[in-house]
Parts: structure tokens; C-alpha cells; sequence
């Protein structure tokens, strides 16, 4: 039986703080570590997204 004492909720208060500043510093340093690659990913992610979106809508147009 499991406990809810490590069931976080969304928007929730973590129990402890400085477990919730570790994860932060983890996550900081993930973020500057990918720097301009993540960066360029994600700008090619959004571009990708916006084709398919733009390809969708010119097949309805059309039929």
C-alpha cells in the first residue's frame, strides 16, 4: 500500500525544499549544458509542427 507522502500533486508544495532545489539545479544545468542545440531542436520541432499544420489545412482547402 502506497502512501501519499511521495504522491505530489500538480501546483503542490514539495514536502521538502531542498529536494525541490536540487531538482532545480539539476534541470538549470541540464538547460545550459543543451544551450543552442536545444535551442535549434526546438525551433525545428516548432517548424516541423507548423508544416504539418499548414500541409493539413491545404488538403482541406482543397477537397
Amino acid at each position: 500500500m502506497m502512501d501519499n507522502n511521495n504522491n505530489h500533486k500538480p501546483f503542490s508544495l514539495p514536502n521538502d525544499p531542498h529536494a525541490s532545489k536540487a531538482h532545480f539545479d539539476t534541470e538549470q544545468k541540464k538547460m545550459h549544458t543543451a544551450g543552442p542545440p536545444g535551442l535549434w531542436r526546438e525551433i525545428s520541432n516548432l517548424l516541423i509542427l507548423v508544416a504539418i499544420i499548414a500541409f493539413i489545412i491545404v488538403l482541406v482547402k482543397i477537397f
